[in-house]
């Protein structure tokens, strides 16, 4: 019944394809992320991928990502 879109398929490409990292934040501080992303215009995650990349690229000159 799945099919090429079912949650099984994607699962299995997402887990080649990407790395997942998880991490905390204080209380209160998930939600200022959120509605600083959304008031840039980006998803939670590509908000703070750039952020990440950012400040990789100004420290030590590592340029990830495309």
């Amino acid at each position: 019944m799945g099919g090429k879109t079912s949650a099984k398929s994607k699962n299995a490409y997402n887990a080649r394809a990407y790395d997942r990292i998880s991490f905390v934040v204080p209380k209160g501080d998930g939600e200022k992320i959120k509605a600083a992303a959304a008031a840039a215009g980006q998803s939670t995650n590509a908000f703070i991928y750039a952020a990440v990349c950012n400040r990789m690229e100004r420290e030590k000159g590592d340029k990830i990502g495309t």
